[in-house]
């Protein structure tokens, strides 16, 4: 072992140990937010009447309320874990993370919420179920958010057993699989017990927590370096061992023309993924109007922003006053470096190291709370209002039966994430966030923009282009380096990689779109030009709106 290996893996280990002399500390801080959360997901799970209670939170909150937690709902642990990772040892490659999810909100804005919010009641099925076969398209758009929303869970797993991992000084495989069994748990009486209501809450707790950490930590890095990013920056860069290459384009996308159009994949995916994602988009059924739908996206937008440049300070931070080597070993793919971070600000050997240390964690853990909690309201609510409500039972259950439905169907789709959550422990969170955004943007968002703008589009074209997009974009993940084939894959050990790239979207967001109006072109179906016309006039005003 090298002398740098040895000092960085040393220094770890000092982490872990201030970790172990403060734990009372850090089990009080995270035993306070989960009593805390669980408190408001009891007290919002007695207000919970009725399906549009659970699903909608009844279309009570304002738009500030929904945008703060359309924030706390966006701002995962690819976010804050995985971005300052990937900057911290990518440098400018890392925060193209950071300028991708933010752009994406302007689709959403532009495109999505204000008609979608018209639109539909409860899912994105609804959309697609108003003028067209209801039992095919339900299916298809409540299979597409269950695998689109297990793709986002990984990642908020993965994160979680990262994390508590670093802190509570884990490190066997079992302990670690054992946290995110544990996080799982967490998720499924947040959902079953608070609905849409309790989750909401809890995502607006958590998006203030969040941007006052965040806000605390860029400000004492911005402390350390006099408020003087050039020399943050310049520090980052020869810290890094990378020197000025650290600050330019190409150090992880552009070495070769399979990392540049994996860097085009990665783009294109995180742009237009946003508005194709499950727990987003039921968000805009939690206000009233379109109009607190569109202003609670502005909201977003702002909040999200601001968020999103904090995360210079942190990454860069991170690269400046840790080394490379010392953030590897603690988690290959550099998800710790926020937390570490805060150590290093706050002193190493220091009781206040200690305190930001467990603070950070704290809020780090609370992100992933709010959003797999967000996620599992989605693909639940989406089983059992369009496949269970709507396939199976054929419009005849009750709101009763369906939201016992809904619980169950949390219960196995957190078992399913535990299961794979433990799998994808040692990869960047912030990749695997993109491979969900790459999955909806092939699948779903070409189906919503279709339905709601292209007057001829058929059922044989909605069907297309959802299983057409899922099938191509999960396909090209299984056989790309994600899985196998590399030291930082899930499967490290074996090699079964044809697929260069570690996103799919340059190939299957194009054939999504392909294959939608292929379907479409290609089908005997004669369109309902009233249906269409009754869905332009509520998408565009709201007229008729739930």
């Amino acid at each position: 072992m090298s002398t740098t290996t040895t000092l960085a893996a040393g220094a770890v280990d000092l982490a872990a140990n201030e970790a172990s002399q403060h734990r009372p500390l850090i089990i009080t801080l995270f035993g306070l937010f989960v009593v805390a959360t669980l408190f408001i997901t009891v007290w919002a799970g007695r207000q919970t009447k009725n399906a549009s209670d659970f699903y909608a939170g009844g279309r009570q909150f304002t738009g500030f309320q929904n945008g703060l937690a359309v924030s706390g709902d966006y701002m995962s642990a690819a976010s804050f874990l995985g971005i300052a990772g990937a900057i911290a040892l990518f440098g400018y490659d890392g925060f193209l993370y950071s300028i991708g999810f933010l752009v994406a909100w302007l689709v959403a804005l532009l495109l999505v919420a204000e008609p979608l919010r018209n639109s539909g009641r409860y899912t994105m099925g609804d959309v697609l179920a108003y003028r067209m076969r209801q039992r095919p398209v339900r299916t298809a758009a409540g299979t597409s958010t269950i695998v689109v929303s297990i793709f986002y869970l990984l990642a908020q797993m993965a994160g979680a057993g990262v994390l508590v991992s670093l802190l509570l000084g884990i490190t066997s495989d079992s302990g670690k699989i054992l946290i995110v069994a544990l996080v799982g748990i967490l998720m499924i009486v947040y959902v079953t017990i608070g609905g849409m209501k309790g989750t909401t809450w809890v995502q607006m707790v958590k998006a203030v927590l969040l941007i006052f950490g965040t806000l605390l930590i860029t400000f004492l890095v911005l402390l350390k370096f006099n408020f003087n990013i050039s020399d943050l920056l310049g520090t980052a860069a020869e810290n890094s061992g990378h020197g000025a290459a650290f600050l330019e384009p190409g150090l992880k996308y552009g070495l070769t023309p399979t990392s540049k159009l994996d860097f085009l994949s990665l783009g294109i995916a995180l742009v237009l993924g946003t508005a194709g994602l499950p727990h987003i988009l039921i968000r805009f059924y939690t206000v009233p109007t379109a109009k607190a739908a569109r202003k609670s996206v502005n909201w977003a937008i702002g909040i999200i922003g601001a968020f999103y440049l904090m995360t210079i300070a942190l990454g860069f931070g991170a690269a400046a006053l840790i080394s490379p080597e010392e953030i590897t070993s603690s988690n290959k793919a550099g998800n710790t470096a926020a937390p570490l971070l805060a150590l290093h600000i706050g002193g190493v050997d220091s009781t206040w190291g200690a305190i930001l240390l467990a603070t950070i964690s704290a809020v780090a853990f609370a992100t992933i709370l709010a959003v797999v909690a967000g996620l599992t309201l989605a693909s639940s609510s989406s089983f059992a209002h369009d496949i269970y409500a709507n396939v199976i039972r054929k419009g005849q259950a009750t709101d009763k039966e369906e939201v016992r439905a809904a619980r169950w169907a949390t219960v196995a789709i957190g078992i399913v994430s535990i299961a794979l959550g433990a799998l994808a422990r040692d990869l960047n969170v912030a990749g695997l966030v993109a491979l969900a955004f790459a999955v909806a943007a092939s699948a779903n968002l070409p189906t919503i923009l279709y339905s709601l703008f292209w007057k001829r589009f058929t059922t044989q074209g909605a069907l297309w282009s959802i299983y057409g997009g899922l099938a191509s974009s999960v396909l090209l993940v299984l056989f790309s380096p994600v899985v196998s084939g590399k030291e930082t894959s899930m499967f490290p050990g074996v090699d079964f990689a044809w697929f260069p790239l570690e996103n799919p979207g340059l190939i299957s967001i194009p054939l999504g779109f392909l294959l939608g109006w292929l379907g479409t072109v290609l089908s005997k179906e004669t369109p309902d030009k009233e249906k269409y016309a009754e869905l332009e006039v509520r998408s565009l005003t709201g007229t008729g709106a739930h």
